[in-house]
């Protein structure tokens, strides 16, 4: 009895074993590492839509605060000309006018 006991031992051993070096081989190799770079690409595109909702969330709500959220947004040409020229005299609208005599 004694020593069928251990062959039952022995045996689960061994079917444990086999197992784990099934699932680690598997794990390594192109389909396994493929499988977890998928998951991974999600995750990383799921942080940078959520960081990209938050900054929108924030930036709405410093416009609001500073009072630009009346003011139009600009044009990629004038955002490119801001970029190009930063301390040419600009086209300002009458409210900016008034902010930097009285400021």
């Amino acid at each position: 009895m004694r020593r069928l006991f251990w062959v039952a031992v022995g045996a689960a051993a061994g079917v444990y074993a086999v197992r784990k070096v099934q699932r680690t081989i598997h794990a390594y190799s192109p389909s396994g590492l493929a499988a977890r770079a998928g998951g991974v690409g999600a995750t990383v595109k799921a942080f940078a839509d959520e960081v990209r909702d938050r900054a929108a969330e924030r930036e709405a709500e410093l416009r609001d605060a500073l009072g630009l959220s009346e003011r139009p947004m600009l044009t990629p040409g004038e955002a490119a000309e801001l970029t190009d020229h930063p301390v040419r005299e600009r086209r300002t609208s009458r409210r900016s006018k008034d902010l930097r005599s009285t400021g």
